[in-house]
């Protein structure tokens, strides 16, 4: 798995989900708009967790 199929807002620490209405929205902490979960920008910064997989399955150096 090449390491760009992880960059998505879902695994980025500035991702929120917020349940508003009984809708889910979800928004980028860091550009302050609605994005959705699949969705990429050049400012991604993986969650601890992802980069802890990435690692374990060979996609970043340690």
């Amino acid at each position: 798995m090449d390491s760009k199929s992880y960059q998505v807002c879902a695994t980025c620490i500035h991702f929120e989900a917020i349940k508003i209405g009984g809708k889910m929205k979800y928004l980028c902490r860091r550009l302050k708009y609605e994005t959705k979960p699949n969705y990429s920008f050049q400012c991604w910064d993986p969650k601890e967790h992802v980069i802890r997989l990435m690692k374990k399955r060979g996609n970043i150096d340690e």
